[in-house]
């Protein structure tokens, strides 16, 4: 018998209306694409108000995906490398986001390679957990929290708050930092 871990996402829109927000959860099957992504956010929107996208996955990683009218996405993700390994995950992982021109080659230049950065001999620490970590397009992620940092500022959850919540229950703690907890436990 093979034992298997379930991989848990939960993912739910909290659109901002003058009466404070308004939740639902959203079924992320049919997303393929950051611009499916925000043509479902905006279609949540009340009267080009503030969407938030937040999605989770249990244990490893979330990101938030914020709408403001016809602007551009605003997007934060907690664990880059994490969620690299997640469908739903490199739906946000963009090629702005990850700071690559779209059409990059896959092949970087080797200037901008760490190759090493230690001493001739000298051991690197153990980054196992970090390492071959792996975008579909063949080039690295980085680690750690990626994107805007600021993304929730406005609304009460500043860039040190951000960084500082776990992944486990992050999107319960941005509800309840905005306000929305009982509203996020309805569709949760």
């Amino acid at each position: 018998m093979t034992s298997g871990r379930v991989t848990v996402y939960f993912a739910a829109l909290l659109a901002r209306t003058e009466d404070g927000w308004e939740a639902s959860d959203t079924e992320l099957d049919d997303v393929e694409t950051l611009s499916d992504l925000t043509d479902l956010a905006r279609e949540a929107a009340v009267e080009d108000d503030t969407v938030l996208v937040l999605i989770e996955q249990e244990d490893a990683w979330f990101g938030v995906v914020r709408l403001d009218g016809e602007e551009d996405p605003r997007i934060y993700v907690s664990d880059a490398a994490a969620a690299a390994r997640s469908s739903y995950g490199e739906i946000l992982l963009t090629d702005e986001l990850l700071g690559r021109e779209p059409g990059d080659d896959v092949v970087a230049d080797l200037d901008s390679l760490d190759l090493d950065g230690t001493e001739d001999g000298e051991p690197e620490e153990d980054d196992a957990d970090d390492e071959d970590v792996v975008a579909p397009t063949g080039e690295a992620v980085p680690s750690g929290p990626i994107g805007d940092r600021e993304v929730l500022a406005d609304l009460g959850v500043n860039e040190k708050e951000l960084l500082a919540l776990n992944s486990t229950d992050a999107v319960n703690e941005i509800a309840d930092f905005l306000g929305a907890a009982e509203v996020l436990e309805t569709v949760r």
